[in-house]
């Protein structure tokens, strides 16, 4: 892992449907100005309610969720890094199940990380880490 670079923050289980389940685009509410590799932080805390919200969508969206069997709500990753991945566009509209607006972050090369306890911010952020 490189500490360099910038890292964005993401609730889970977003995080773990951008490492396992092929999330391959990220939606926020205004485009960034950064592009290329960045890390993947999982924010400390999520709601059943969030679980519930991402499970509606993902029926809805029709998104296979076979490689989410075996996951469980205290196996999930928070409050740390634990992937990284290249931002390579930032896109309005996208013919992707994961795109929901009004910016689409466009990820590729997706790699998960062992985990590396440290905050998170709004927005690209450098990392502090835990010691």
């Amino acid at each position: 892992m490189n500490p360099n670079l910038p890292a964005l923050s993401i609730r889970q289980p977003w995080v773990i449907s951008i490492l396992q389940g092929g999330k391959d685009i990220e939606h926020r509410s205004r485009t960034p100005k950064h592009r290329g590799k960045f890390l993947i932080h999982a924010t400390a805390k999520f709601t059943q309610e969030e679980v519930d919200a991402w499970k509606i969508f993902c029926d809805a969206q029709e998104i296979p969720m076979d490689w989410a069997k075996q996951i469980t709500i205290p196996s999930l990753k928070v409050g740390g890094i634990v992937g990284e991945a290249d931002l390579v566009d930032v896109v309005t509209e996208s013919t992707s199940p994961w795109f929901c607006g009004p910016f689409g972050f466009v990820l590729r090369n997706v790699k998960p990380l062992p985990f590396v306890r440290c905050r998170g911010a709004l927005g690209f952020f450098k990392p502090e880490f835990d010691r």
